[in-house]
């Protein structure tokens, strides 16, 4: 029995409000793996910002490549982990790209504060977009109805 995901099935899963693991390898240690916001639409890119001094950037920007895996916590459990080229490196933030993100994680009045909290980060981060390359899925819900 498969527990891989289809390409429709992995990519809305990719598309929901979940934090990421993003992973970036190093030449010289180990990766960095770090929670982040992200954002994704079914057969686009994906987009993450972060601050423009930031090891995540540096290390972005030198590797060219980075990783992404969310999940499920709670059963049946899934996955999803994709990993791709960097097809942009942004020196600049979207204002309505940063705000979608926000509210896309956040309550909207918490959103609303946060975005007027950190209205710097409009100046001081950077735009990531990455596009889907190699994926790797596993949804548990096939194992668990057929063992049930």
């Amino acid at each position: 029995m498969s527990l891989a995901m289809n390409a429709a099935d992995r990519e809305a899963f990719l598309a929901g409000a979940h934090v990421a693991v993003l992973g970036i390898g190093a030449p010289d240690g180990p990766p960095l793996l770090v929670p982040v916001w992200y954002a994704y639409r079914p057969g686009g890119e994906i987009v993450v910002l972060t601050g423009r001094k930031s090891v995540k950037a540096r290390r972005i920007r030198a590797a060219g490549r980075l990783g992404l895996c969310v999940q499920r916590e709670t059963a049946p459990y899934k996955y999803v982990s994709v990993e791709g080229p960097v097809t942009a490196f942004e020196d600049r933030v979207d204002a309505a790209e940063r705000a979608a993100l926000a509210h896309r994680y956040l309550p909207p009045e918490t959103a609303r504060a946060y975005l007027a909290a950190t209205v710097d980060q409009l100046t001081t981060d950077v735009t990531v977009r990455m596009r889907p390359e190699r994926w790797r899925t596993a949804d548990f819900a096939s194992f668990a109805t057929a063992f049930s």
